[in-house]
């Protein structure tokens, strides 16, 4: 075929076929008209289809064979898929798309000859059947005068005394008329007889006669007209009485609002009274409905909200109303008078503020509740760490001057009731007066000396007003300095306040700032929980601020929280290089310590797999537990401490805490008199370095003074302060209660674990070996119950155990190495099952997933086609709606043209007259 583009091989294929017709003179043109005939036709029609062919090579398909037999014909081997997918679409519009457009139809013709499809009646009892039937229906269409009273007769009898049916030869037995009939009695009572008199003069026992057809319609039609003539006289007498209000309204007027008219009008109203009654009670109903829609011009319509501000023009406000009461308090420091702006301001005090458009009026408070008309929003924070976001926006009021001067003369260092504050169980001190001067130049403070204030001058000194600006410190020293005279309870509002005055929004370097205000909390907390006036009130406060900070900037609060604890790694390690069992080396976490691993388990999630914070804290946490030896109560105290953090870390994750189980071991053999004498005697292996020895053995509690005690929650922050009143029997009762506790709860904990009778049979073991006679009478109860509990558990795991079994499993053939030998060659010979039977079922399944193919093929292929109909449907409603809508469109567009083209000759006219 010729090279170039389709037009150019189209044009020489037709040109090289004989089919361009030669190009002739005009006058032989005319000439030559003659008509092919039909073989030429049949030819150039045969000519034109091949080469049509030959120009779309996609209209066939050829499969390549891959064994060439010359002579062979294979069926299948050239395919023309372009042609069967149209012959495909020309068979579905036939026959499917027929049924689709015919689904919601139903037509056709349906005999309903009697007895047509019913075999068992012959061709004459059919005929007689409809014959009977089609002159039942001639008799029923019988015309009557229904105004003519007198009896109708035909042929001169009475209709009355005939049956439609009596000449038809059909009548009723008497069984049907036992049946089927309604007798005289129930006509009389219940249709249309009930309305005469029951005291008849005819005998009830006398035969009823059945009615006839005739008399019924009668019946029926003489009760309708006498309905027909009540609803027409009652609506002409309505009529008459409509009339004559319409008549007598000016009367009835002048009787109404004119009480001193003459005697006629008097008269008149007399003879008028029933119509003046109902004219009254009309009245008073127009009267209420006038009230109550002149009651509707006074409610209260509904006004546009203002929109909701965005956070930065909040925190803008909140900085400018700060600023505005700190210029307002100096200017009244002074002497000053305040401008108009302050009055203005101070005479808002008291309102309510402007609700925003998303108020829902369920959280909605007084703002302007402080003094100076400083709103609440810049008030205390609240203590609550869901109070708090990330912009600090915490909900509280500030304390007035007159609450503060009756709170001066309390103990601003008094705890809550269970002496913590909030912050758990506070233990162990690092700074005792018996501390040498070697000591503490090793230990390294968390909090540095130099930082470390009187607190109690502090404390003492007068009350004064609390400014409402602050700077934002970049140091611990910087901090000190703003709240040295500022009470604890104003604290978390000064705080707050500088958290507002620097909000990230309003200046660029504010969020520098409050970075560093991270870390000067974090030192802040270390600093009032040190000894010897620890403030766990003022921790509480100041802990949802460091988590608002902290969730604000993540990285750098998890710098500042690990160089902590990176510090007190430092200070355990040169503890244990001291002198492990020494008194002076202070190896256990101290208050400070304490209260930021609890800090920690506040704001970082505990449950993470790797953490930056928690990790490092649980590591530090265990490396307490596992390598400092118990050398008093206080360091008892810490390590239970410790051992309810980890319960607290583990609540969710459940992973496993060794050293806790056991220092809990070691701490029941400490305190618990029991009858174990020697570290060979003790069940199971875990460490236990300081059982029996001469140092520990005032820990054990003594039967005798403990025998009338009873247990107490125990104040581990006591302990820190303790000399020798903590080292008495009860504290010892109290530490061992607890100990007890942690025990259930840790197994409750790790009840699930594999390995749990072995991680806690020496436990149930050292609780049976506890003497429990010479302990007071709770603990008693409190060891009795752990042991059931612990033993349950213990069971329950051990018959949750199955032994090691071997695999069951069909036995593994011995491997050969023998090779497989095939009779066959052939495809065919290869793939066929000597059973008969499998090779039939073989075929029947090969056959039936074909046919399933075929068939999935084919219902895609319809639901194709249906789906390019309906397309096309929807596009031609589409169509028909653009055009009808272009049509109104263009309808309108041109009204709108001459409407404004009158106007302009309008305006011309206008200008032409002179007119403005």
């Amino acid at each position: 075929m010729a090279k170039g583009s389709q037009l150019t091989q189209l044009k020489s294929a037709l040109s090289q076929a004989g089919l361009t017709p030669q190009s002739q003179n005009g006058k032989k043109r005319k000439r030559s008209g003659s008509v092919l005939d039909d073989k030429e036709k049949e030819r150039r029609a045969a000519k034109l289809k091949e080469i049509q062919q030959k120009m779309n090579p996609f209209d066939v398909k050829v499969t390549k064979l891959k064994h060439d037999v010359g002579g062979r014909k294979i069926a299948g081997v050239v395919g023309r898929p372009a042609q069967s997918k149209q012959a495909g679409i020309e068979q579905r519009k036939k026959t499917l798309l027929k049924e689709f457009q015919e689904r919601d139809r139903a037509g056709g013709i349906v005999d309903r000859r009697f007895g047509e499809n019913d075999p068992s009646l012959s061709v004459e009892d059919k005929m007689l059947e409809r014959f009977t039937r089609e002159r039942q229906r001639t008799s029923k269409g019988a015309a009557f005068n229904l105004d003519d009273e007198e009896e109708l007769t035909h042929y001169g009898q009475s209709l009355s005394k005939l049956d439609d049916f009596d000449h038809v030869g059909i009548t009723l037995d008497d069984s049907d008329e036992d049946e089927g009939m309604i007798d005289k009695r129930t006509v009389q009572k219940s249709h249309f007889g009930g309305f005469e008199d029951e005291s008849g003069d005819e005998d009830d026992e006398e035969p009823e006669r059945k009615k006839t057809k005739a008399e019924v319609m009668a019946e029926v039609i003489a009760k309708s007209k006498e309905h027909k003539m009540l609803r027409q006289t009652q609506q002409e007498q309505d009529e008459e009485l409509r009339h004559e209000l319409d008549q007598e309204l000016d009367s009835l007027r002048s009787l109404l609002y004119a009480p001193e008219a003459s005697s006629s009008k008097a008269a008149e109203a007399e003879t008028a009274g029933e119509l003046e009654t109902a004219v009254l009670k009309i009245d008073e109903k127009d009267q209420e409905y006038d009230q109550f829609v002149r009651e509707l011009v006074f409610d209260k319509r509904a006004k546009p909200k203002n929109r909701t501000k965005t956070e930065e023009e909040l925190a803008l406000e909140e900085k400018e109303a700060l600023e505005k009461a700190e210029r307002r308090r100096i200017r009244r420091m002074n002497g000053e008078e305040g401008d108009s702006d302050d009055e203005e301001a101070v005479g808002k005090k008291g309102k309510a503020r402007a609700r925003g458009g998303d108020d829902l009026e369920d959280d909605f408070m007084d703002e302007d509740a402080l003094d100076g008309g400083l709103g609440a929003g810049l008030g205390d924070a609240d203590v609550g760490m869901e109070g708090s976001d990330e912009n600090g926006d915490e909900d509280g009021d500030d304390d007035d001057d007159d609450e503060g001067d009756e709170e001066d003369g309390e103990d601003e260092d008094e705890e809550d009731e269970d002496g913590t504050g909030g912050i758990g169980f506070m233990v162990s001190d690092e700074g005792e007066s018996g501390e040498s001067d070697e000591e503490a130049e090793e230990h390294e403070e968390l909090v540095k000396p130099s930082q470390k204030r009187a607190s109690s001058k502090k404390q003492k000194s007068s009350p004064q007003e609390l400014p409402f600006t602050f700077p934002c410190p970049s140091s611990h020293d910087d901090f000190l300095e703003i709240v040295e005279n500022v009470r604890d309870v104003d604290v978390p509002t000064v705080v707050k306040r500088i958290r507002t005055l620097h909000h990230p929004s309003l200046a660029e370097d504010n969020k520098f700032r409050l970075q560093a205000l991270t870390g000067v909390l974090l030192d802040h907390i270390l600093y009032i929980t040190s000894p010897p006036q620890p403030r766990f009130t003022l921790l509480s406060a100041l802990i949802p601020h460091l988590y608002s900070l902290s969730k604000s900037y993540p990285i750098q609060s998890a710098e500042h929280f690990i160089s902590k604890l990176t510090l007190m790694q430092k200070n355990l390690t040169r503890g244990l290089a001291h002198g492990v069992t020494s008194e002076e080396s202070r190896t256990w976490p101290g208050l400070p310590e304490l209260s930021l691993l609890r800090i920690v388990s506040i704001i970082w999630p505990t449950s993470d797999l790797n953490h930056a914070v928690v990790n490092p804290a649980r590591l530090l946490m265990g490396s307490y537990l596992g390598l400092c030896r118990i050398r008093s109560m206080q360091d008892i105290a810490s390590g239970l401490f410790l051992c309810t953090l980890f319960l607290q870390y583990e609540e969710l994750s459940k992973r496993l805490v060794p050293e806790a189980i056991n220092f809990l071991a070691n701490v029941l053999l400490h305190l618990a008199p029991h009858g174990f004498k020697d570290v060979s005697n003790l069940p199971g292996g875990f460490p236990a370095p300081d059982f029996c020895t001469e140092r520990l053995a005032s820990l054990s509690i003594a039967g005798k003074k403990a025998k009338g005690l009873s247990i107490n929650k125990p104040d581990l922050a006591a302990f820190f302060f303790a000399d020798d009143h903590h080292s008495d029997e009860q504290s010892k009762v109290n530490l061992l209660g607890l100990a007890v506790d942690l025990v259930g709860k840790f197994a409750d904990l790790y009840k699930g674990l594999d390995g749990f009778i072995e991680l806690y049979q020496p436990l149930q073991d050292i609780l049976q070996g506890i003497t429990v006679a010479s302990l007071p009478k709770d603990l008693q109860t409190k060891i009795t119950s752990s042991k059931d509990v612990l033993g349950r558990l213990l069971k329950f795991t051990l018959e949750g155990r199955t032994p090691l079994r071997l695999q069951a499993h069909k036995p593994i053939p011995i491997p050969s190495y023998i090779p497989k030998f095939e009779q066959h060659s052939s495809n065919y010979l290869r793939n066929r099952d000597p059973d008969q039977e499998r090779n039939e079922a073989a075929k029947l399944r090969a056959e039936y997933k074909q046919e399933r193919k075929g068939a999935i093929r084919e219902l895609r292929k319809d639901a194709r086609f249906l789906a390019s109909e309906q397309q096309k449907k929807q596009k031609e409603k589409d169509k028909a709606y653009a055009d009808r809508m272009n049509k109104v469109m263009s309808s309108m567009e041109s009204e709108r043209a001459e409407q404004k083209a009158l106007e302009r000759e309008r305006e011309r006219d206008r200008k032409r007259s002179g007119r403005k």
